[in-house]
């Protein structure tokens, strides 16, 4: 049996509201969405210190990782509140994926086997993933919790990204996927211009076609039982946005005027 910090991995191939591309910078990682029809990064929004991703129903998507430092870090994904690779509700001592230095990967799906995984794709929260498993209260945040790895005195050969999967560190429960303190306190009021959006209407993600994806092992020792950072995204649709007050609605054009003021010398 391993103990806490020792674990089996497997290596993957691969203020203001303003617009922006729905990127979360952490210290460690960042955290990216993107669609994959387009290979582009999807549009978000800041608000409430939060970073918020307009999906659209029936896209598929990636989460991009890309590891800023020097060193091997350890990712553990959580999507709608559900680990990526175990689908145990998120906890921040499980499952995850291993970036080498200055790696970038797309992680496309669920973790089905060694070669395969299961589309991301945006959908009605009653067909999320989180909703069809019985688990569909944090449906709409993705999370990153990050991982610096204990120091060794041999120095390890750079790797892919693995994906690493191991025991359950009991003790890191209380450390769950969630919005932070300011994120948390800032939701009442965000909530409350979405009376009229109802629960079934929320963007979710669903479990899609089997993909090939493969894996090999490695080992992880993780530097710390609690993560050095967690990264967040939160998302829903366009419409939804707007409710919430996220994205503010553009102003129509002023109409034309027949008498507008006097007339002005031409120009040339």
């Amino acid at each position: 049996m391993l103990n806490r910090r020792s674990f089996v991995a497997f290596i993957a191939v691969a203020a203001a509201t303003f617009a922006a591309p729905a990127f979360a910078n952490g210290g460690l990682v960042d955290v990216e969405l993107v669609d994959r029809a387009r290979n582009e990064a999807l549009p978000g929004w800041s608000h409430r210190g939060a970073v918020w991703v307009a999906g659209s129903p029936g896209s598929r998507y990636a989460v991009r990782l890309t590891n800023r430092c020097g060193a091997r870090v350890l990712v553990v994904l959580s999507i709608d509140g559900v680990n990526a690779v175990s689908g145990e509700t998120a906890a921040t001592g499980q499952a995850g994926y291993v970036l080498a230095p200055h790696q970038r990967t797309e992680i496309t799906g669920w973790r089905k086997s060694l070669t395969e995984s299961a589309a991301f794709y945006f959908t009605a929260l009653p067909d999320s993933y989180a909703a069809r498993t019985d688990r569909p209260d944090h449906v709409g945040v993705i999370g990153a919790a990050v991982f610096r790895e204990k120091p060794r005195d041999v120095v390890r050969a750079p790797a892919q990204p693995p994906m690493l999967r191991g025991e359950r560190d009991r003790e890191s429960q209380p450390g769950r996927l969630r919005e932070s303190e300011s994120s948390t306190r800032a939701a009442p009021a965000t909530e409350s211009k979405a009376a009229g959006v109802a629960r079934d209407e929320r963007l979710g993600t669903g479990h899609g076609e089997r993909e090939y994806m493969p894996t090999s092992q490695t080992t992880f020792d993780r530097a710390s039982d609690r993560p050095h950072e967690v990264v967040r995204i939160r998302y829903d649709s366009h419409d939804n946005l707007v409710a919430l007050g996220v994205i503010r609605p553009r102003r129509a054009p002023a109409a034309p005027e027949p008498f507008p003021s006097f007339v002005p010398d031409p120009k040339g």
